[in-house]
Parts: structure tokens; C-alpha cells; sequence
């Protein structure tokens, strides 16, 4: 079987000690997270986890169990990125004076679809959305022409193309059995 990129999303209540929970699995089958994103969803009180890593198919199946099985996981799910809307953002900081010194910046802002956040006499910083080609192809650009002093990128945020959260038809399903 041949490795991908896989994206797990994790729905739980914000539990203490959970995100050491669910890395420990990934840590006793020698996994690699490549990326790790934690926020609220959509649904009020409930967080969402979203985890990307290089795997198989059947491997990333077992670890999605193993993580559904812990009593503060409401559900996990798996997908690949055909399933998905994602975005990473990463920001740039470069020098000022190396910045200018190729000339007009303008070319660069329109190429690369990049927003300044921040510029004084020292650096400029960039900030760009976009998937990992894209912000890592900017990196590089910039490494070679003027230099990065620092650099940082997120993780993955992803939705599903679904009309709605997985997890909101396992909820909905659930209060039919209450009665």
C-alpha cells in the first residue's frame, strides 16, 4: 500500500489532557503528525481537531478507531484532500532593505496573492494563505532573493465539501434513539 496525505478530524468537548490522548497513539505506531490544528467548530461546544499525516489507508483507519474509542472523542473521521476545502496561512518576516532593493515589490504581492501585515524601517512582514506548495513555493523565492529571517506556517484548517458537519448527522441520528 502506498503512503498519502491523509487528513483526520477529531470532534470532542474541550477536555484537559485530551490532545495528549490522541498523540500517544500516533507516538506508540511511530507516526509522524505533519500538521496539528485545535479550535471551536461550529457546533457550540465542541472542538475540532484536525491532524494531517503521511500513511496507508488501512493504518490511518486503526489509529481513527483507536482515537473514536476514548470516552471524550464524540467522533473521528478520516479523509483525503478530494473530501476537502483546506487552507494553511504562513508569514514571512524579510529585510526591509533587501525587500526593496529588488525593485518594485508590487510584481511579488500580485505573483504570490500576499498581504503586508506589517512594514517599518527593519522588515516587512508577508502573510500568505494558500496549500503547502504554495506558501513553501513563496518561501523558497524569498530564501533565494532577499532572505528570511523568520518564518512560520500553520496547520491545515480544512472542511468537508459536505453541506454539513459529519459529526452534526451523527448528533442528529443520536436524538431520534431519545425519547
Amino acid at each position: 500500500m502506498e503512503n498519502k496525505l491523509y487528513t483526520i478530524t477529531v470532534f470532542s468537548e474541550n477536555t484537559v489532557g485530551l490532545l495528549g490522548q490522541i498523540t500517544i497513539i500516533f507516538t506508540r505506531r511511530a507516526l509522524n503528525i505533519e500538521t496539528l490544528s485545535v479550535s471551536p467548530s461550529a457546533l457550540n461546544g465542541i472542538h475540532k481537531f484536525t491532524i494531517t499525516l503521511f500513511s496507508t489507508q488501512d493504518v490511518v483507519e486503526k489509529v481513527v478507531k483507536q482515537i473514536d474509542k476514548r470516552v471524550d472523542i464524540l467522533k473521528a473521521y478520516y479523509n483525503t484532500d478530494d473530501d476537502l476545502v483546506f487552507q494553511e496561512i504562513a508569514l514571512y518576516k524579510v529585510a526591509t532593505d533587501k525587500l526593496f532593493s529588488l525593485g518594485g515589490i508590487e510584481s511579488l504581492i500580485r505573483k504570490h496573492d500576499i498581504h503586508i501585515l506589517e512594514m517599518n524601517k527593519d522588515c516587512v512582514v508577508f502573510e500568505k494563505t494558500g496549500h503547502y506548495t504554495e506558501t513553501q513555493q513563496l518561501f523558497e523565492e524569498l530564501s533565494q532573493t532577499v532572505g528570511v529571517l523568520q518564518f512560520i506556517r500553520s496547520g491545515r484548517v480544512a472542511i468537508t465539501k459536505s453541506k454539513v458537519e459529519r459529526l452534526s448527522d451523527m448528533l442528529e441520528s443520536m436524538k431520534k434513539f431519545e425519547v
